[in-house]
């Protein structure tokens, strides 16, 4: 486990390191996660401190609903709740064609899953309606444009789930301390861009954030 963590902090590391991309700007964390490292992302023992069960708990969505999952990465969460309430129509997002490629490889498996995968850059998504965005691990990397995107997909009562981890918890997995949010300044960022947090909660190493995409 201590290789694998170790792996994983040098993925939010290494990547693109100085240069800090325009879309990214204000983001904590402006480097893209390695996609060398992607397979971190599908180690099983993430559900141990963060069940899907407890994500959709979270997230609460309505029947037949359709979810964004935003950064999806290899889609491991996508596909875990998709297991669990099979009516949603989940659209596993992200900018990196080498990840959506892995999320591509698993549907092969399971077709019968309603999962769609959207290759996305900054500022160009399209009008999704969503009733539920799940943003998972991303919100340290994402940069004020994203943020503003994320109100562009969402229906005017549509709900954002930040779930992201915390630098108030000495933690052996997940990125250093210094490059994420305590739940504080999280929820001082999102306000920022007109969210309004319905819920805030302490996980594991994890912090989460209900939030409705107005006021």
């Amino acid at each position: 486990m201590k290789k694998e963590t170790e792996s994983l902090q040098i993925g939010h590391r290494e990547q693109d390191h100085g240069h800090h991309h325009h879309e990214r700007h204000g983001a904590k964390q402006p480097e893209r996660f390695d996609p060398g490292k992607a397979a971190l992302l599908d180690d099983p023992e993430r559900f141990s401190y963060l069940p899907p069960a407890k994500i959709l708990s979270l997230l609460n969505p309505p029947q037949n609903g359709i979810v964004v999952d935003f950064g999806t990465g290899t889609g491991t969460y996508a596909f875990e709740l998709a297991k669990l309430r099979p009516d949603l129509n989940i659209t596993a997002l992200d900018e990196q064609e080498e990840m959506l490629a892995r999320v591509k490889e698993k549907l092969e498996k399971n077709s019968n899953l309603k999962i769609y995968p959207l290759l996305v850059k900054t500022g160009a998504l399209p009008k999704l309606d969503a009733d539920r965005i799940l943003a998972l691990n991303v919100l340290h990397e994402l940069g004020d444009e994203a943020l503003q995107d994320i109100k562009q997909i969402i229906k005017s009562d549509g709900k954002i789930l930040f779930v992201d981890w915390s630098s108030e918890i000495d933690r052996p997995v997940g990125p250093p301390r210094d490059h994420v949010y305590s739940i504080k300044e999280a929820a001082g960022r999102v306000k920022q861009f007109g969210f309004s947090i319905q819920k805030e909660e302490r996980l594991q190493y994890h912090y989460a954030l209900v939030c409705l995409a107005k006021p």
